[in-house]
């Protein structure tokens, strides 16, 4: 089954985002699985832990209304195309884990290569119509690929805790408020991270 997105859908995370590409897209399809599965996020009852920072994440934060505001959408840096979603209320949860191999697709060493070479301002004219029509051909059979061939279901991880709010101190090297957990004492002193990295560097 391809996507069964709106237009409408689509074209509010293109407008989020600010361009449509492969990694946009697989966020797409990464929210309409939560959406069919578990619902959209009425404040904080769906949870999405994402594994990665790249385009995927402003899709599914529109599509599931899961936002780091809120404390629903964390943020893991492990470098991988992969998206947890849980329900508080009953339970219910999964790991999606997106495999571009089982697409017939991916980053392989050639568009890697043109890739650097654009990024570096070394593509010829050519090169570059030859990388767009690759993303552009790559992000449409993600969005015509079943689900269940886009992705690997597997099971999630333990639900994480609500968002809490914490009391700030004050960092006592920079004068800055900082939210209690994410504080450091060093030498009896309060600091912030920031400002404990410094003093390790010093040390």
């Amino acid at each position: 089954m391809s996507c069964e997105l709106t237009q409408e859908q689509i074209d509010r995370v293109v407008d989020f985002h600010g361009h449509w590409c492969p990694g946009l897209a697989i966020g797409l399809r990464a929210g309409e699985w939560a959406l069919r599965e578990m619902g959209r996020a009425e404040d904080e009852e769906i949870v999405a832990l994402v594994e990665t920072d790249m385009c995927a994440v402003d899709a599914i934060q529109v599509l599931t209304g899961c936002t780091f505001g809120k404390g629903n959408l964390i943020h893991l840096d492990h470098g991988k195309t992969a998206f947890t979603f849980f329900r508080r209320r009953d339970g219910k949860s999964a790991r999606l884990v997106f495999d571009g191999q089982r697409l017939g697709g991916g980053l392989n060493e050639h568009y890697l290569e043109l890739t650097r070479k654009m990024l570096a301002g070394e593509a010829s004219p050519e090169e570059e119509t030859e990388i767009k029509a690759y993303r552009e051909d790559w992000a449409r059979r993600i969005m015509a690929a079943d689900l269940e061939e886009a992705f690997q279901v597997k099971k999630a991880g333990p639900l994480p805790k609500k968002a809490r709010i914490m009391a700030s101190l004050v960092c006592e090297a920079c004068g800055e408020p900082t939210m209690e957990s994410r504080t450091h004492r060093l030498g009896g002193r309060v600091l912030c991270r920031p400002c404990f990295q410094e003093e390790e560097r010093r040390v």
